[in-house]
This record gives C-alpha cells, structure tokens and sequence, in this order.
C-alpha cells in the first residue's frame, strides 16, 4: 500500500503533522473509526493513571474537558488523513481553552504536556495493532508515527499558549491556589485531609494542627481596600460575599490584624483541629451578625470565646422564641409597661435570689416595689415558681428575651414610679402561700 502525495495546494497551510497525515492512504482511516471510542477511552484512563494530577472523579468541567480535546485529538486526526482540504480552524480554540483551564485548575505546563505525550502513545498503540492486522506496509507507520509526534508537539504548543495567556491575564496563581486552599478548608463537606495537605505544599502554607477562623462583616468598598497582609500563614478571602481569614495563631494575629481593618468588623471564631474549621466560621459569621444587630456590643474585633454562653443561648431562635412566648404568656392580661417590668423584676430574681434590698439596687427601684411586683409574679405564675425545672426554663428564657430585646429593659434606675409603689399592707403580704416567691423575699431581713 504505497504512499500516494497529494498535490493539493491547501497542504501546504496546514501544520507539519497534518501535511503528514493528509499522505496518508484514506482507506487506513476506514479501519480506525470503528475504535474510535474505544482509543478516546483508553487514552483518558491511561492519562489519569500515569498523571498525577489528573486523578479526580471524572465530572463537571474536568470531564468536559479532558475528555473533549482527547476526543478532537483523535478524530482530526483521523480526518485529516487523505483529507489536506478539512477545516483546521476549529481544534486551535478548544486546545487554547484547555491550557486556561489547565491554570485556572492549578495543574501546571508539565502535567498538560504529559498527559498530551501519554493520550499520543496510546492512540500509536492502537494504530500499530490495527495496522498490523490489515496489513500496513511499514512505511505506513512510520509515516504515522512521524504525524503523531508532530501533532503532539502541535496540541501542546496551542494549549500551551493557552495555559500562558492565562498566567499572564491572572494575578498571582499562588494567591488563587490559596484561596482554593481556603475554599477546601471551609468547606461544608468533609475533604480528605490528603487533598488538604498536597494543596498546601504547592501554596507555601505549612499545614497547621489547629487554627481559628476571622469572620469580617461585608463592605461595599472592600474589594477596592488594601490587602491584610498577616504573614504567609493566613489564608484571606476578601472577595467574597462573606470574607474571612483562617488563623493558626490567632492570640498572635488578631493584634496586629485589628490594626488593618479600617473600621470593618470582625469576629474571631473558635480554635478547633483543623478538620472543624468551618464549624469555627459558623460560630465566627453568628457573632458578627449578632454584633450587628447590637445583640453583642460593638468592637473592632470580638471574640466568639468571650460569649459562648450567648451563642449557645442563641444558637437557635426559633426554638428560644418559643421559650420566650411560653415564660411570657402568663402576662398577656397586662399593659406593656406593667409586662416589661414584671419579667425584669422575675428575671432579677432568678439571677440573684437574693433580697427585696439587692433587687431593689440592681433595677434602680424603691424595695416596696420590688415585694409589690412579686406578689403580682406569684399570683400570675402559682406553682410555677416553686418547680425548679420551670425557673430554670423561665430563666434561660428572660434572659435570651433580654439580650434579644433591648427596648424591654426597665428605664434608667430610679427615673419610673410604679402605679403600685404605694407600701403594700402588711395583711397584703402575708396572704403570700408558704415557700413562694414573695414569701421567700417578705421573709429575708430588710
């Protein structure tokens, strides 16, 4: 089966390796085509076998593309022989876009162009056992072979530039890689510490055992602001919808990163292994909403281990609503003013147990009101009072209502008059039921 030239003058605007194939006997390509899915397949499983690189769940845009130039490779390949008037202006753009994925992906230039070598040397594989079979003269397949390697040289030069032209447009890959590390770390998902560890070391971050991570609250302008710059350590997302920075040694950090923020605020979650550190952005994003809310008071920087307790007390509205509406339901029948003064004179109480005097001095009232109020408590609460599961509720729900309702406070000590202030009358009082609130109280020492 000699080789026939073809004379064409279009062959002399094609590449090297397609000037090569356009001498090819077409009636080879007949034999080829059957096992066209067959090469494709086997190139792919080969390229993510000897690549390392490439060893990832087949999906997504990774399949899309490795699987798409594997199979444009080979099939213009296959067009072109005989063939030196197919169109060449459609392979150049998916091989450019290739190399830009390759740098966006994070893999480098000696990956792509192994894995273009590689997907090569298994479509030479099929060639030889096909041409055998059929009886290929040899010159054949050397011709053949002599395309191939022209066509690797051709495939990575394109994808290459690609690859390139993407490194010049980005700024800074090893700032990307990092904040691909940052996105791992957060990651609702749990990642196999190994992809951690490998992405590590090809972004200059020593893997730590523990870390925090800092919440910031978003601004407008923070896109324009400079960067933080904490030492290579600190991983930083400012570009988000949601910033953050993960900390390994964040008592050392914070310092100097309270100095950066330029107004913005900022909460410093929890120090957890590593493998939690999206629960310490949780609890980090949960302070700064309460910050802003003023449910926490304002800082520059707060901590989230200063106010456990609340966070725990808020870490689930809806269910603290429902405490709240059940310990306030028993003052329904009053005014709004008489409810708010009941509950922070009941909520005084159960933080103190202390008496009439203490109380009095803590809301900034006259003692009378204080045994006034109670009475009042005990008649609308009853037995509730003396079922220490029930204080332990109504407490933790007064106090979240607290902390959630600021405008629920009592007025600044010693600025209201009670409707009731007048003395209630010792009979009054000593209607009071043995072991009750107001008992308990009209007993202690004035």
């Amino acid at each position: 089966m000699p080789i026939q030239p073809n004379g064409n003058a279009a062959a002399a605007e094609l590449g090297v390796a397609q000037r090569i194939w356009a001498k090819i006997p077409r009636g080879f390509v007949e034999a080829l085509r059957p096992v066209t899915a067959l090469m494709v397949r086997d190139a792919v499983r080969e390229i993510q076998r000897v690549v390392p690189a490439y060893r990832q769940p087949l999906e997504g845009k990774f399949r899309e593309v490795l699987i798409g130039t594997v199979e444009m490779a080979i099939t213009k390949c296959l067009d072109t022989v005989g063939n030196p008037e197919v169109d060449q202006s459609d392979w150049k753009p998916v091989f450019r876009y290739a190399g830009r994925v390759e740098f966006l992906e994070g893999r480098t230039m000696d990956a792509l162009q192994t894995a273009v070598r590689v997907g090569a040397r298994v479509f030479w594989r099929h060639v030889c056992v096909i041409g055998r079979r059929i009886g290929v003269p040899t010159d054949v397949l050397f011709a053949i072979a002599d395309a191939s390697f022209a066509w690797v040289d051709e495939i990575s030069t394109v994808a290459i530039e690609g690859y390139t032209e993407a490194q010049a447009h980005a700024t800074g890959a090893l700032e990307r890689r990092r904040r691909q590390l940052l996105k791992l770390l957060l990651s609702e998902q749990p990642v196999p510490r190994q992809s951690i560890v490998d992405l590590a070391a090809a972004t200059d971050w020593t893997v730590p055992d523990q870390v925090a991570v800092v919440a910031l609250e978003y601004r407008d302008d923070q896109h324009q602001r400079p960067a933080i710059s904490l030492g290579r350590q600190v991983l930083v997302d400012l570009e988000s919808g949601s910033p953050c920075l993960v900390l390994p040694d964040p008592d050392e950090q914070v310092g100097v990163l309270a100095g950066e923020l330029c107004g913005q605020r900022a909460a410093v979650g929890p120090v957890v292994p590593l493998a939690q550190a999206r629960r310490s952005l949780d609890c980090a994003r949960r302070t700064v909403a309460l910050v802003q809310r003023e449910v926490l008071p304002s800082a520059p920087v707060t901590w989230c281990r200063d106010h456990l307790a609340t966070l725990a007390l808020l870490s689930d509205e809806f269910l603290i609503a429902q405490l709240i509406d059940r310990a306030m339901a028993p003052f329904a029948g009053l005014t709004v003013k008489q409810r708010e003064r009941s509950a922070s004179t009941l909520l005084a109480w159960l933080e103190t147990r202390g008496g009439v005097n203490e109380i009095a001095g803590r809301l900034g009232i006259h003692p009378q009101t204080v045994r006034y109020r109670m009475h009042q408590i005990e008649e609308l609460l009853g037995d509730r009072l003396s079922d220490p599961d029930e204080l332990f509720t109504m407490e933790i729900a007064l106090r979240a209502r607290r902390l959630l309702d600021r405008d629920g406070a009592d007025p600044v000590p010693g600025a209201e008059t009670d409707p009731a202030v007048a003395p209630s009358s010792p009979t009054a009082i000593r209607h009071n039921r043995k072991g009750s609130a107001a008992a308990e109280l009209s007993a202690l020492p004035w």
